[in-house]
């Protein structure tokens, strides 16, 4: 959600009469650097906010992206980094990747342009959305209209295929028919931290996940931060904690770690981290059951304790940078693996379905 915040970030602040076009990346085959649903935004004036390469296609899309704002269509272009062909763009960055891109011109006085859509999915419900681009279509004019799954039955040409659309769990093309194609993307919201406590150790943990484009809030005693995301410890009993939800105990007070954890038991959490040693850990656990707190062995497996990756963290930033990447490790479902150990593709293969 970061890149697409700071594209909608942009446009509200574009001049009224200057003329802006997504580029969207909608397939990908074999390798590139960024994947499906990565989204640039281009003004005619040349600037642009965003990515749909690690550089070496922005030039390129720059020039794509204002020649739809020129003629006031969409158009898909693409680009085949594998080739050995010198006058191919994208030779020799050695991904092994064929891309194709969609440019659309954003029209401001339509109410349901891309913009308009991902601005209601940022502002709206935190759940897995899904969105449908259509790709190929008889209907020119139907070429990189953005539809939200809500809204697919109001598409003529797609309200058919609602039943096909609406199975998929992972972002794919789809071919429903020769001459009608989609990019099916699912967006998740970002990720919502709970940092609970607030010592020296916080202001790298913020720094880091607002640079990740995550959110945040921090419980503790409000005397203690200015952050206007300071909330008191009875927020866990009005928080909404959803699926893209984690909290980290970090007080550096046992009994305070302990009360805001008696706090989360009644709550359904991915991720809950420790701060702290795992003898420090175990005597919470302990001291729980004592007083008549079972944690049940399931709801156990999502407490992380001690919180984070074993990098060598020695400093609050390190250590900032171990606990982000293990929440980002459970969230994605990942082993923390290094690459060159890892035998399948980093990212998933996308293969075009066929419902012909």
């Amino acid at each position: 959600m970061k890149e697409i915040r700071a594209i909608l970030s942009a446009y509200h602040q574009k001049a009224k009469t200057e003329k802006v076009a997504m580029a969207t990346v909608v397939r990908v085959e074999g390798s590139s650097y960024r994947r499906m649903g990565a989204r640039m935004l281009v003004s005619e004036n040349g600037t642009w906010v965003g990515g749909i390469s690690g550089g070496c296609l922005e030039g390129d899309a720059l020039k794509r992206a204002r020649m739809a704002i020129l003629k006031e269509r969409s158009s898909i272009i693409t680009y085949d980094t594998s080739t050995d062909d010198h006058h191919q763009i994208g030779v020799g960055l050695g991904c092994n990747g064929i891309i194709d891109v969609l440019f659309t011109p954003i029209n401001d006085e339509d109410i349901a342009n891309p913009i308009a859509i991902l601005e209601n999915i940022n502002v709206g419900p935190r759940k897995n959305h899904k969105l449908i681009t259509i790709t190929a279509s008889p209907d020119k004019a139907l070429l990189g209209q953005l539809i939200p799954i809500e809204n697919l039955c109001n598409c003529a040409p797609l309200k058919s295929h609602y039943e096909i659309i609406a199975k998929l769990e992972k972002s794919k093309n789809i071919q429903l028919e020769n001459d009608l194609s989609v990019f099916v993307e699912i967006l998740p919201p970002a990720l919502f931290l709970i940092f609970a406590g607030h010592q020296y150790d916080l202001p790298p943990l913020i720094r880091q996940t607002k640079e990740l484009g995550w959110d945040y809030k921090i419980v503790a005693a409000a005397e203690k931060t200015k952050d206007k995301n300071i909330l008191s410890k009875e927020a866990f009993d009005t928080i909404v904690f959803d699926d893209f939800t984690a909290v980290i105990l970090m007080s550096h007070s046992l009994k305070t770690d302990k009360d805001n954890l008696i706090s989360l038991l009644s709550k359904t959490i991915n991720y809950i981290g420790m701060l702290g040693p795992r003898v420090r850990a175990e005597r919470i656990f302990k001291e729980l059951e004592e007083e008549g707190h079972q944690i049940p062995a399931e709801q156990k497996e999502h407490i992380y304790a001690p919180t984070g990756l074993d990098i060598g963290a020695t400093n609050p930033e390190e250590i900032a940078l171990s606990i982000l990447a293990e929440i980002k490790t459970v969230f994605s479902n990942r082993s923390a693996q290094n690459l060159r150990n890892r035998q399948s593709p980093i990212h998933f293969r996308d293969q075009v379905m066929n419902f012909n």
